[in-house]
């Protein structure tokens, strides 16, 4: 593994591929009122994809934007880093927040051409997705096989199977925010986004994390990452986010006699970054090192032990 700058996506990188590998987020916008608008706001989750770098909406026809965007095109848009299974259960049980993206901008309807224009987009998108999962080889499937079956092509069939009965916009950017797990916030140039690209994992990220998490074996895996790899004695542990140079796991830290000594009695909830050799440029790649990363662990804990060479 390494651990130079190089091995960490920037902020514009996070943004592009939170976007890519999400498919739900959520809308805000200025509620309508004839008499004395008072500015207060309306948020719901709706169903996007993202095309050249821009949000796309499919809101539900009898949903409450489709009156405010009239009067006010303004707007705000939420997308958090997905978070599927376990590791949903651990966010609420912890009262955390995932990484996500916070967008402004003007929310603009399509006209009826175009609005054809981006269900033929979102259904060859759905299309080449499926494609690629029925195109993975054992490796890759057993990664995922303990993934819960809804994927985001799954999740997005419905916007085409039932185009009439939604709306679609586009959502026309003016300020990007990248909010980290930890609550800070970093502002993020519109261009950079423009000019970055998201990873090819994305679209598969959620059911990769899913996959990993829900399978005891490999979290069994990730304790030794954590061990092997930072020295870091964990007793539990999540994959909580995956891209193209590595991948990052929270770890629940057993705390050593020195932190009880200082009155840190208490397991400790810590995000550890891993790196891979070479960047995975495809999600077989990715699950190709992953396994090569478990099999170099097991054999390191196999030699501290004494396992290895002994008669």
């Amino acid at each position: 593994m390494k651990g130079n700058k190089a091995s960490i996506l920037t902020v514009a990188e996070k943004c592009k591929n939170i976007l890519a590998s999400n498919w739900e987020g959520r809308l805000s916008t200025i509620i309508a009122d004839a008499k004395d608008s008072k500015g207060d706001i309306y948020s719901s989750k709706v169903k996007y994809m993202v095309k050249r770098g821009k949000p796309y909406f499919w809101v539900p026809e009898n949903d409450m934007h489709n009156v405010n965007t009239i009067l006010d095109e303004r707007g705000s848009f939420s997308v958090a880093s997905p978070y599927p299974g376990p590791l949903a259960n651990f966010f609420i049980s912890m009262k955390k927040l995932p990484a996500r993206v916070a967008l402004t901008g003007d929310v603009v309807p399509l006209r009826d051409d175009k609005v054809q224009i981006a269900i033929e987009t979102l259904r060859e998108m759905i299309l080449s997705e499926q494609k690629a999962m029925s195109e993975f080889s054992y490796s890759v499937s057993g990664v995922l096989s303990s993934a819960c079956p809804a994927l985001r092509s799954e999740s997005l069939q419905e916007l085409v199977d039932r185009c009439e009965q939604y709306v679609v916009y586009k959502f026309n950017l003016s300020s990007c925010v990248f909010v980290d797990g930890y609550g800070g916030t970093h502002e993020v140039n519109l261009e950079e986004i423009e000019a970055r690209k998201a990873d090819i994992l994305s679209p598969f990220s959620a059911n990769l994390i899913d996959g990993i998490n829900q399978s005891e074996v490999r979290r069994r895996a990730l304790l030794l990452f954590c061990f092997v790899y930072k020295n870091a004695n964990v007793k539990d542990a999540y994959m909580l986010s995956i891209d193209r140079k590595g991948f990052d796991v929270l770890g629940k830290v057993v705390p050593s006699p020195t932190m009880k000594e200082d009155g840190f009695g208490e397991y400790q909830w810590k995000e550890f970054r891993f790196t891979f050799k070479e960047e995975a440029r495809c999600v077989e790649a990715f699950c190709t090192q992953l396994v090569q990363m478990e099999e170099e662990a097991l054999k390191n804990v196999s030699s501290y032990s004494g396992l290895v060479g002994s008669p």
